[in-house]
């Protein structure tokens, strides 16, 4: 039986980041798998494999690394690409072989001035643990993107 969940603040995840770089330059980290493997995933961690099929309903899967983990999969399909505005996937975490609980990542990117700001919603979680959890994650994540973003 499967449970239907509804998107509100406890199943939502919503951040807000500015970056001093353009709009074309930030949607492309997430597209270019060179410039994505050096910033995705929290600090302390590696991206020993990586295979994106970046067009409307391609599939992604990566491989997260680190030594306090071991090695994590997670594995998704892109919704909708709307260069440089917007890009909507699919997340899911893979566990023995079987796919979890899976989320939207929805990225909107608005250019002011010289900076580019980026809202990453992520929803529907199951758990406000695993809300809170991916909350570390991206921020950790976002850190490293700013640093290769330069």
């Amino acid at each position: 039986m499967s449970v239907e969940l509804t998107a509100n603040e406890d199943t939502t995840l919503v951040i807000e980041r500015k970056f001093k770089t353009s709009l074309e330059r930030l949607y492309e980290a997430w597209t270019n798998p060179e410039i994505l493997q050096k910033w995705w995933g929290p600090e302390g961690v590696t991206i020993p494999t990586l295979d994106l099929d970046v067009r409307e309903g391609g599939d992604w899967i990566t491989t997260f690394h680190s030594d306090q983990m071991g090695e994590r999969i997670v594995s998704g399909r892109y919704l909708t690409l709307d260069p440089p505005n917007r890009l909507v996937f699919t997340w899911g975490w893979i566990d023995n072989g079987i796919r979890g609980h899976e989320t939207t990542v929805e990225i909107v990117l608005l250019e002011v001035g010289d900076s580019t700001i980026m809202t990453l919603t992520q929803n529907t979680f199951s758990e406000m643990e695993h809300r809170d959890n991916h909350r570390f994650g991206w921020d950790s994540s976002f850190n490293k993107l700013e640093l290769t973003l330069g």
